[in-house]
C-alpha cells in the first residue's frame, strides 16, 4: 500500500484529512478500514470493483439496471440500482440499506456510473484508486494504459457506452432520448402532481403539440406561464436524453403564485387530491391556450384549444315525462367521468352474500353502465303538462373525446356530527380495451360499413393509471404508463418496468383512454 501515489482529496469529499506525503489517500474513513484489514482483503476488492466496472460497461445495458429485491422478484429499473462491492447482489435503492444491515456490507458500485458509493458515510465516495480503475474502464475500455487497438471505432458517439441506461435493441423499448421515460422528484408531498404530469408527458396529443412549437415559451408574454412550464418540461424530457429525475420547480411555482382561490390547497404540504390537480392544470392550460373562459356547469362550451382536442367530450341527459311522454334533452361538456364506487359496491354485495362472486368487486363496465345505460326516477316540471311530473331520466355521451379520462371515485365524505373522510377500497377490474359505443347515444345504421366505422371510432386503448396506496391522509400516489406496448411504474424519481398484470391488479383511481385511431 505505500507504493501507491499520493493523490489530493476530491474537494466535494470533506471526511477524508489533508494528504500527508508518502501516504495513501482513501475515498472515506469507512473504506480505508477496509483496506487495512489484510492485502487479501484488499486484492479482493479492487478485483470485485473490476468486475462489476466490467458488467456496467461491457453487458448490454439492461443488465446493471437489473436487480433483485429481497423476496427474489426481478425488477428492471430506468433509475441506478446498486452493485455490492462485497457479494454478487444487485439492489434497488430502497433494499440497499436493508442489504447493509443484514449482511454488514457497507459499500456499492452505482450501476449508471459506476462510482463508489459508502453506506455509513451516506454519499459517493471518490476514492484514487477506485476513481484511476474506473477512469481507465471508461477511456480505453481496458484497466491497463495500453489503448486498444481498434480505438478508432470507440471514436464515434455509441448510446450504449456513453450511457449505460440506454435499453438495448433487443428490448421492446424505445430508447430513453425516444420516449421521454424519466422519474419526477417529489418535492414535499407533491406525489399527487408527479402522477398527473406523467400521465400529460405520455399523452401522444399533449407531447405532440408541445413538441411541436404549439405553446411557444419563447414568444410567450404572460408571466409565470403554466403552460410555458409545460412546454420546458416537454423539451427537456423528450430533447435531452437523461433518466435522471426531473424537478418541476416551474410547475409547482406557477400554481403557488397563482391569485386563484382554487388553489391555494395545493400549496400545502398536506397530501392533495390528484384528480382536483388534473382539473386545476386542465382549466389553467385551457385559459393559457384558448379562449380563457372557464366552463359553466351545465353549458355545451366548446373551444378549440389543446385541452378541448385532447380531453373534452359532451354528455347527453334524456327525461321523459311518465304522464305524456314528452321528451327533453339537455347537453352539456364533460373533461373527465366520475363514477362513484360505494353505492354500487354495496348492491353487488348484497347481490354476491349467496352467490359465487367476490362481493364488493366491481368491472369498470359494470360502473359504466350503472351512470350512463340505466335510467332513473326523477321529478321536473313538464312543458306540455304545465306541471311537475314524474319522470324517467338517462344520461349518454353524444360525443366522444380523444383521451377518454375516468375518475372511480375512491373518496367520500360522510355527513354526520363530524364530517370525516373514507376512502374506499373496492377493487375494479379494468381492461386495456375499452369499447364505449354502448355508452353513446349513437344509433346504429342498416349499412354495415357504417356500423363497422362507428364501433371502430369508438374503442379506446389504456394508456396510463393512477394508483393510490395507503391510507386516505397519510397514503402516496404512483403511476403506470404505456409507452409503445411496455408499460413503466412511476414512483416519484423511480422508474421502473412492468408487468401488464401489475398494471390490470392495481387499484385504479384515474384511468386515462386514448383513442385507437391516435394510441
Amino acid at each position: 500500500m505505500a507504493a501507491r501515489p499520493t493523490t489530493p482529496a476530491s474537494p466535494k469529499n470533506q471526511k477524508v484529512k489533508a494528504p500527508q506525503p508518502g501516504q495513501p489517500m482513501y475515498g472515506c474513513e469507512h473504506l480505508q478500514r477496509l483496506f487495512n484489514q489484510d492485502q487479501a482483503t484488499t486484492n479482493t476488492s479492487i478485483q470485485h470493483y473490476k468486475a462489476i466496472l466490467r458488467t456496467i460497461f461491457d453487458s448490454i445495458p439492461l443488465i446493471p439496471q437489473t436487480a433483485k429485491t429481497l423476496d427474489g422478484q426481478i425488477v428492471t429499473s430506468l433509475t441506478p440500482t446498486y452493485l455490492c462491492l462485497q457479494c454478487p447482489s444487485t439492489l434497488t435503492e430502497a433494499d440497499r440499506t436493508k442489504h447493509g444491515s443484514k449482511k454488514s456490507h457497507r459499500f456499492y458500485v452505482e450501476s449508471r456510473s459506476g462510482a463508489l458509493y459508502c453506506q455509513m458515510c451516506d454519499d459517493i465516495v471518490w476514492d484514487p484508486t477506485f476513481e484511476e480503475l474506473r477512469l481507465k474502464k471508461l477511456g480505453t475500455g481496458t484497466f491497463s494504459n495500453r489503448k486498444r487497438k481498434n480505438e478508432e471505432l470507440f471514436e464515434t458517439s455509441d448510446p450504449v457506452r456513453d450511457n449505460p441506461t440506454y435499453i438495448s435493441s433487443n428490448t421492446t423499448a424505445a430508447s430513453c432520448k425516444a420516449s421521454g421515460l424519466r422519474g419526477i422528484y417529489n418535492a414535499g408531498a407533491t406525489c399527487y402532481q408527479n402522477v398527473v404530469l406523467q400521465s400529460f408527458l405520455h399523452n401522444p396529443i399533449l407531447r405532440n403539440f408541445y413538441l411541436s412549437d404549439g405553446h411557444s415559451s419563447t414568444s410567450c408574454e404572460t408571466p409565470h406561464c403554466l403552460s410555458c412550464a409545460m412546454d420546458d418540461m416537454f423539451q427537456d424530457f423528450y430533447a435531452i436524453e437523461n433518466t435522471n429525475g426531473y424537478t418541476a420547480a416551474n410547475i409547482l411555482s406557477g400554481f403557488w403564485i397563482s391569485e386563484k382561490k382554487a388553489f391555494e390547497n395545493l400549496v400545502t404540504t398536506k397530501e392533495q387530491d390528484a384528480h382536483e390537480f388534473f382539473q386545476f392544470l386542465a382549466e389553467e392550460l385551457h385559459e393559457r391556450n384558448g379562449d380563457g373562459r372557464k366552463p359553466e356547469i351545465g353549458s355545451e362550451h366548446s373551444c378549440n384549444c389543446i385541452i378541448h382536442q385532447c380531453f373534452y367530450g359532451k354528455l347527453q341527459s334524456t327525461t321523459t315525462c311518465q304522464n305524456c311522454s314528452g321528451v327533453t334533452h339537455q347537453v352539456q361538456s364533460f373533461l373527465d367521468l366520475s363514477l362513484p364506487l360505494e353505492n354500487l359496491s354495496h348492491k353487488k354485495g348484497k347481490k354476491g352474500a349467496s352467490s359465487r362472486p367476490s362481493p364488493g368487486s366491481l368491472t369498470l363496465q359494470e360502473c359504466l353502465d350503472e351512470e350512463y345505460i340505466k335510467s332513473d326516477k326523477c321529478e321536473y316540471r313538464c312543458h306540455n303538462c304545465s306541471s311537475m311530473q314524474q319522470a324517467r331520466r338517462q344520461t349518454s355521451i353524444k360525443r366522444l373525446p380523444n383521451v377518454l379520462s375516468i375518475q372511480l371515485k375512491r373518496f367520500e365524505y360522510k355527513q354526520g356530527r363530524h364530517e370525516r373522510a373514507a376512502k374506499i377500497d373496492t377493487t375494479v377490474q379494468f381492461p386495456l380495451e375499452l369499447n364505449m359505443l354502448p355508452y353513446t347515444n349513437r344509433a346504429r345504421g342498416q349499412d354495415a360499413k357504417e356500423d363497422y366505422e362507428l364501433a371502430r371510432s369508438c374503442i379506446y386503448d389504456l394508456l396510463s393509471v393512477v394508483v393510490h396506496v395507503g391510507e386516505i391522509d397519510t397514503g402516496h400516489y404512483l403511476s403506470y404508463c404505456r409507452v409503445g406496448d411496455q408499460w413503466f411504474a412511476f414512483n416519484d424519481h423511480k422508474v421502473e418496468l412492468a408487468q401488464k398484470s401489475d398494471v390490470l391488479n392495481s387499484r385504479a383511481y384515474l384511468l386515462f383512454y386514448v383513442v385507437r385511431s391516435l394510441s
